[in-house]
């Protein structure tokens, strides 16, 4: 008799093993797609001899396409299914970074670069919603949890390897092997694991059956005025807290060094951001059903501010610094969650991949614009200018999210 953690259903695409999957190329696709970047950037700047301008000049391009794509790679998911379109994507993905790692000049590095962040979109964490909500519909919101608990740990592990790899191999060969790493694991597991295209979202026969006897009401899904205004406030906090994440990420060392942190202390005090994603989102896990996904939206979002304040007025205490990166590592660890779970309880799951490109888009715009804007506070305002920026920007996010959460109990 087969196990049953092996069974044809455990195995089935779109079954509980679908979890397992995602988690695991969710960490390998920010692992080796966005992670590494942060600490290959200066290898990559001394190699081709050119100012650090060029070499994040090449990420702000291709974030750039990313956000324009971002709402046609979720009308795919919706016509075609995840699983074509995230195996295509990690295809693509492990293409680009063979390629990043053979680029000579500006032109080969640019468009490679291009290329790599346009295809993200396909892979990271909206498509790997669109893929769960797919599969389990209204239920999919547990689902959400557990995979960015396991996708948490990219950052952890992919930071340390990365670092630990630059003793026996070169920037291009480190992107050698983790384009591989994406032709080779992330690739199957979407072909063997994901969904097909999904008609309607799939319901266990015991979970049917107790429908047909006794009739659930339907879900009260925003429409109207309230339904664009809604769309509007999430653009608008999910682009806003990208903005933050993607500065404080790119510059960590630099914001904490600027406060006097020794190199050692600031490197510390980057590792705990990582464990403090996991946390939050177990948190959410073990917790949250009880919370309304709006309402941990916008609990979340102060906690981000709420950091850089303890980082403003004691940024050069390893404890306080130490504080500010698990508020902060709570903070975007639940935001990845309510990034899938807030708009499926507003709008509901029918073209939800479409819905998470469009809401997508404008926070790639200012995830590309957030290095270079705060390089340039940092170096015209210092320190605290621009952690006051991050505390203001990051602040106006939670209070647009206040603001949904009134809007939906109108």
């Amino acid at each position: 008799m087969a196990s049953p953690a092996f069974s044809p259903a455990f195995l089935r695409p779109g079954g509980p093993s679908l979890i397992v999957a995602l988690g695991v190329t969710q960490t390998f696709g920010y692992g080796t797609l966005y992670y590494p970047f942060t600490v290959l950037a200066p290898h990559i700047t001394e190699t081709f001899g050119w100012a650090p301008e060029w070499t994040f000049g090449g990420l702000a391009a291709g974030l750039l396409l990313g956000g324009a794509v971002a709402p046609l790679t979720g009308s795919l998911i919706d016509r075609y299914g995840t699983r074509l379109v995230m195996t295509v994507g990690s295809g693509a993905a492990g293409l680009s970074l063979l390629a990043l790692a053979e680029a000579r000049g500006i032109v080969s590095y640019i468009l490679a670069m291009v290329a790599l962040q346009a295809v993200t979109t396909a892979v990271f964490y909206d498509a790997a919603f669109a893929a769960l909500t797919q599969a389990r519909g209204q239920q999919a919101r547990r689902a959400i949890s557990q995979i960015t608990l396991i996708g948490g740990f990219a950052s952890t592990l992919f930071w340390p390897l990365t670092s630990a790899l630059l003793a026996i191999l070169d920037w291009r060969g480190i992107y050698r092997l983790y384009g591989l790493a994406q032709l080779l694991v992330c690739l199957p597991l979407h072909l063997v694991f994901l969904p097909g295209r999904v008609k309607r979202p799939v319901v266990p026969p015991v979970a049917a059956a107790a429908a047909a006897a006794v009739p659930a009401p339907e879900p009260a899904y925003l429409t109207g005025k309230r339904r664009s205004r809604a769309f509007l406030l999430l653009a608008l906090a999910f682009s806003l807290q990208g903005f933050a994440i993607s500065a404080v990420t790119m510059h960590m060392l630099a914001l904490l060094q600027g406060f006097g942190l020794a190199a050692t202390a600031a490197v510390a005090v980057g590792a705990i951001i990582g464990p403090g994603q996991v946390v939050g989102r177990l948190g959410e896990m073990l917790f949250g059903r009880s919370v309304e996904p709006v309402t941990t939206a916008w609990f979340c979002a102060w906690l981000m501010p709420f950091g850089f304040a303890l980082l403003l007025v004691g940024g050069d205490l390893p404890i306080v610094a130490g504080l500010f990166a698990v508020a902060f590592g709570v903070s975007m660890g639940l935001t990845s969650i309510v990034r899938g779970t807030v708009p499926l309880q507003l709008f509901g799951p029918t073209g939800f991949g479409a819905m998470l490109g469009k809401l997508a888009a404008p926070g790639l715009v200012t995830r590309a614009a957030a290095p270079f804007i705060f390089v340039v506070s940092l170096e015209r305002g210092g320190v605290v200018v621009s952690t006051l920026l991050l505390i203001a920007v990051s602040a106006l996010a939670a209070v647009a999210l206040m603001l949904l959460a009134r809007l939906r109990r109108v």
